[in-house]
């Protein structure tokens, strides 16, 4: 790039730090402005010598940034990002896109209307793992997909749920952590055509849940299970399993299986098995590895964010794309609260 590009953040938590090391760690960037009202957030902004906000919206009118990163709290994500539209400012919104689909709704029309590019944080599209995963289910390496298998399973530490939120109703793993794996699995297999669930909160006894189990139907006619806790000591997670991020102490274990006519996948040890000849349980399986690149998917989604600005890509995961994983989501909840199965696009269709 011949000139480096001016991106703000607004939002200087956990994430929205990880994305200022970025921008400034970017050789095609350059760190326009914090907007956050903490008093941590304007010391944190001050030892940079980077300017504060207290506000976004006098961010957006006074730094005219190239574009803002939203890692806001969730019911910030749609009032940000329409103000971003209405300014013509292209915006990265970390995930949930919004916290319902009503609000995104709303968000998709503003962004037609304005035309205001919006890419949503799914940031592990990018990681190339999931992006091997998806070509072998794409190309037919695996065959017909038949099912899939999901775990989710590790232990939150005491302490997390200090913070009121995350023990309300909105704050457990199916809303924070869960709709990352929805989106692997949409990314990969295609849209959910179905969900049934069931939840628990045995173990804390918060109005949220602990605990769920979630069965899907694909519109290509897959079936998945999808099993997730956070109460239990385990090593079945995408965060324990795939070494994306240092924070977690990496395990060789898989957390997805894609099983397909020809092959099966185990994700992301990425072991594909197969029979080389006469297929059937008494023959001997092999087993390949697929071979991968490694690199940060954090950083490689500011690098396509830089591009969706520059007009040079479409966004991976657009605001509309995003609602899909969200719909999900939301019909897990409400298949759990009702016992029926519920198709995620007529949540769409209810919200609309």
């Amino acid at each position: 790039m011949s000139a480096q590009m001016r991106i703000a953040v607004a939002g200087a938590g956990l994430i929205g730090r990880r994305h200022i090391e970025l921008i400034e760690a970017s050789r095609d960037c350059v760190l326009a402005g914090i907007a956050d009202p903490s008093p941590a957030a304007k010391d944190y902004a001050q030892a940079r010598n980077v300017n504060w906000y207290a506000d976004h919206r006098a961010l957006l009118e006074q730094e005219k940034p190239d574009g803002l990163i939203i890692a806001s709290p969730n019911t910030l994500h749609l009032p940000m990002a329409l103000d971003c539209a209405a300014a013509g400012v292209p915006a990265l919104i970390e995930k949930p896109v919004t916290e319902t689909v009503a609000a995104a709704q709303r968000l998709c029309a503003a962004v037609k209307r304005t035309g205001a590019p919006m890419l949503v944080g799914h940031h592990r599209r990018h990681n190339p793992i999931i992006k091997a995963a998806r070509e072998a289910v794409a190309t037919g390496k695996l065959g017909r997909l038949t099912a899939v298998a999901g775990l989710w399973l590790l232990k939150k530490p005491d302490d997390y749920f200090e913070v009121a939120w995350r023990r309300e109703a909105g704050g457990g793993p199916l809303l924070i952590n869960l709709i990352h794996d929805i989106d692997n699995l949409r990314f990969i297999c295609g849209e959910i055509a179905e969900v049934q669930a069931l939840t628990s909160n045995m173990v804390r006894g918060f109005p949220v849940e602990d605990t769920a189990a979630l069965l899907l139907r694909f519109a290509s006619g897959a079936l998945g299970t999808v099993t997730v806790s956070d109460a239990t000591p385990a090593p079945w997670s995408w965060e324990l399993s795939s070494g994306e991020n240092a924070a977690y102490p990496k395990q060789d274990q898989p957390c997805y299986v894609f099983a397909g006519t020809n092959g099966s996948l185990s994700v992301p040890t990425m072991e594909l098995w197969s029979y080389p000849k006469n297929p059937g349980w008494h023959a001997p399986l092999l087993r390949e590895a697929v071979a991968l690149s490694r690199y940060d998917p954090l950083a490689e989604q500011l690098r396509h964010f830089l591009s969706v600005i520059a007009g040079r890509e479409q966004p991976l995961i657009s605001v509309e794309d995003a609602m899909g994983t969200l719909a999900v989501v939301e019909a897990v909840s409400e298949a759990a609260r009702t016992g029926l199965i519920i198709s995620p696009g007529r949540i769409m269709e209810q919200a609309a």
